[in-house]
């Protein structure tokens, strides 16, 4: 079967196509504009025919129609992945997740819970740095003792730069004390979301009585792993969450 896997947004469209084995292939990352989407897949997928497209989306629902229409025109099926209370994948166990209300919890954060129960046994700690930052506490049983969410260092200088335009979007060095804005800038938005990350995985040692592994993954997780020497990349983790939901929606 000629499936694939897309992971939309609120900042980037990722894609790979689903190996036989049940993992995703090589990803990439599209154009996330709407009028830029259709171009894009076009020349990203194959020209054959998919037989299914597996679709997980939190960007807005232009977006999503924009990707939706997109890929009815070359896809045999498309199957949205939904966030759901329990998850029972096969050998990897169920997931649990701590909202009483799953429509409330993004799928993005539903499928990293995934990838992270089936490929990183134990307990984890799972950092999305992207438009937001997410952070979601897995035990080993996969059961989600919660989450926070926060911006993302992007989405921290955007916000000043779009209420302050003097205050620059992009650069500025990783100092300790910075001696001028734009270097202030940098350590101070990627600061915040160190701070949090280690607070977040202090407060779970406490909770699960052992440091649980941390994982990343986002387009902003490369620039912070620098400062976090004890986080493990995992930058696949939503689209293999997807593969997993594929498994099971789709019997193989």
């Amino acid at each position: 079967m000629n499936a694939w896997l897309f992971d939309l947004g609120n900042t980037r469209l990722k894609c790979a196509p689903l190996r036989a084995d049940g993992h995703p292939g090589d990803a990439l990352a599209l154009p996330h504009r709407e009028e830029d989407i259709a171009a894009a897949l076009a020349q990203a997928l194959p020209r054959e025919r998919i037989d299914v497209a597996y679709l997980a989306s939190v960007a807005h629902p232009a977006q999503r129609m924009a990707v939706l229409q997109a890929l009815s025109a070359r896809c045999g099926r498309i199957s949205i992945a939904r966030t759901q209370s329990r998850f029972r994948a096969g050998g990897f166990g169920e997931v649990r997740i701590a909202y009483a209300e799953p429509r409330k919890f993004g799928v993005d954060r539903f499928l990293a819970l995934l990838g992270a129960h089936a490929h990183a046994r134990g307990a984890s700690l799972i950092c999305g740095v992207g438009t937001a930052l997410t952070i979601d506490l897995i035990d080993a049983d996969g059961l989600h003792h919660g989450g926070l969410i926060a911006p993302s260092p992007t989405l921290m200088r955007e916000a000043l730069h779009a209420r302050a335009p003097q205050l620059p979007e992009h650069g500025g060095r990783a100092l300790d004390f910075a001696a001028d804005t734009e270097d202030a800038l940098a350590p101070g938005a990627d600061g915040a979301a160190i701070a949090l990350i280690e607070r977040s995985l202090a407060r779970a040692a406490q909770r699960l009585g052992a440091p649980p592994r941390l994982l990343l993954h986002g387009g902003g997780g490369e620039a912070l792993m620098a400062a976090l020497p004890m986080a493990q990349a995992a930058p696949a983790l939503v689209l293999e969450g997807l593969a997993i939901w594929a498994a099971v929606e789709t019997p193989r």
